[in-house]
């Protein structure tokens, strides 16, 4: 199930968007302009449309992954690749950029 995250997921969210991977991840799209994510599922680009549908934009939105059980984002997505925004590979090389889906995804998805 995809749901877009616009405040912090409650625990019933987070297991909903984890249903895919039986836990063990969820796929994300987050949209670094409007701090908002798309998360569950089972690829990144379905995550990306719901948030295209939604109004975000193409260069905004980046693929990512949350490990719930260990706390950790990952930066490894095909959506990611974008030569026309310096990012040549899968994975998101701009630390900045990094910091802030990072962020991003712990203010919305982790428990506290």
């Amino acid at each position: 199930m995809i749901l877009i995250i616009r405040e912090q997921a409650t625990p019933e969210q987070i297991e909903q968007m984890a249903e895919t991977y039986v836990g063990l991840m969820i796929k994300l799209a987050v949209d670094v302009e409007q701090e908002i994510l798309a998360g569950g599922g089972e690829l990144h680009a379905d995550c990306e449309q719901t948030l295209l549908e939604d109004g975000s934009q193409q260069e905004n939105v980046w693929g990512a992954d949350w490990y719930p059980e260990v706390r950790r984002v990952g930066f490894e997505s095909l959506i990611n690749i974008r030569p026309r925004q310096q990012n040549r590979s899968m994975e998101i090389k701009d630390p900045v950029l990094r910091e802030k889906i990072e962020t991003i995804v712990r203010h919305l998805l982790e428990i506290k």
